[in-house]
């Protein structure tokens, strides 16, 4: 359900400086619905800075942010979800000692007329969303830490979707998985792209990018190199542009990419 209308979300311009020093310099991305976008770059190339003035944890010092053609104020991660922003982060922020469905609610519970908590009407809730993304999942009365890696980005996912994501920030969604819950990530993220919503994707590894993007975007030294349709460009070419800032001839140069 690849969208080629109206981004999702524009970034435009985006600066910010800690102590002088630019983390991120006038760069430039966007996303579609149903489109996932891969951001690749050395540790300290602004990729994940980025990601985290649209996630609210930072705040720009200039540029604009557009979500659905409409600029969007966001000075705090309050304000990102309030335009249907959520981050699953890499230390998966779930509950250990509690259920799925527990995780979905948490800080949002379900309560009934009596003002006790609707636990029916939760794991009711928990089933449905596991359902759409992982059919598999039946484990929803043990405790969060009896589940597998994948399983766990299954529920942290879910928690997410719950509350009507509609743009996702997935930041190294596979670094502690295996082969096997890899590929289970993959196809939640095959998943989510066919209800339309919109994927960032932070990862340093080239392979689970190309497997699982439509388009990527190189940063170096705070600065877009270049971007480019994953199917336009090898996983040397993208080598390239992260070591040397050198743009193929299938990728479009941004302000970070070194001439010739």
């Amino acid at each position: 359900m690849l969208d080629t209308g109206k981004p999702l979300v524009e970034m435009t311009d985006i600066s910010i400086s800690f102590g002088g020093i630019h983390a991120v310099d006038r760069a430039s991305i966007d996303l579609h619905s149903g489109e996932v976008v891969g951001l690749l770059g050395h540790n300290g190339a602004g990729k994940s800075t980025l990601i985290k003035i649209l996630s609210g944890a930072y705040k720009r010092d200039e540029g604009e942010i557009r979500i659905n053609g409409e600029t969007a104020t966001i000075n705090n991660p309050r304000d990102a979800k309030a335009y249907g922003i959520e981050t699953i982060y890499q230390q998966l922020a779930v509950a250990d000692n509690v259920d799925a469905a527990a995780n979905l609610f948490l800080g949002r519970e379900m309560v009934t007329s009596l003002g006790t908590l609707d636990d029916a009407a939760m794991e009711s809730k928990a089933r449905e969303v596991m359902g759409r993304l992982n059919p598999n999942f039946r484990r929803f009365k043990e405790p969060v830490k009896a589940l597998s890696g994948g399983q766990r980005q299954s529920v942290a996912i879910a928690r997410a979707i719950l509350f009507n994501a509609r743009i996702l920030i997935m930041d190294e969604p596979t670094a502690a998985l295996g082969p096997q819950e890899t590929a289970q990530v993959g196809e939640l993220i095959k998943q989510l792209k066919t209800e339309g919503i919109g994927i960032f994707l932070i990862s340093h590894d080239i392979h689970d990018v190309f497997d699982l993007a439509d388009r990527v975007v190189v940063m170096k030294n705070g600065q877009v190199v270049g971007q480019a349709k994953t199917s336009d460009v090898t996983k040397d070419e993208v080598l390239g542009m992260i070591i040397m800032g050198k743009v193929p001839p299938g990728a479009q140069p941004g302000p970070g990419a070194i001439p010739g």
